[in-house]
Order: C-alpha cells, then structure tokens, then sequence
C-alpha cells in the first residue's frame, strides 16, 4: 500500500440532503482519479471521504464547491497522508 496517498475528509453543512448533493459528488468523482464515498449524516450534513493524489483530490473538492456552492453553507474539512483505504468510489 502507498503510505503517501493524500486524504481529505470533509462534513458539508447546509441544504446537503434531499437536494442531489451525494449523486452530484458521484458524477463529478468520474472526472478524477479519486476514491472514497460520499454518505448522509443523520444530523443533516453529509460526509465526504476521498482519497488519491493531492492535486486531484484538491480540484475534485474544488469542483465540488463551485456545482454546488448554492447549498452549501459551511464545511469542515480535515487533510492527512495515510495508507490508501479505497478502490472505488461509491454513494452510500
């Protein structure tokens, strides 16, 4: 496994739910080679797991942010290098 695959884990609060946020983040990850998923939180947000090289994880998070900026009211997001955990991409 590669030690130095970069991670970001990010919480998006706002208008996140019910909205196609979640589909919208599969769709978008097509266009990088990133891996993780994407789920609903039960208090409202929903949570982003992704992984891969930094410079793709960065504009994939960035293109999320501009497709969906009109929901999205604050994020947190939390960046690390750790062991690849991920394969594929996925909606839970």
């Amino acid at each position: 496994m590669d030690m130095d695959i970069f991670h970001c884990r990010v919480y998006f609060s706002g208008k996140v739910q019910g909205v196609g946020f979640r589909y919208e983040c599969m769709n978008i990850a097509r266009e990088f080679e990133v891996c993780g998923y994407v789920e609903n939180l039960a208090d409202g947000r929903v949570l982003l797991e992704i992984e891969g090289n930094e410079v793709e994880v960065k504009k994939y998070i960035v293109e999320i942010y501009h497709q969906m900026e009109i929901f999205i009211k604050t994020t947190d997001e939390k960046f690390q290098r750790r062991t690849a955990q991920y394969k594929a991409f996925l909606m839970k």
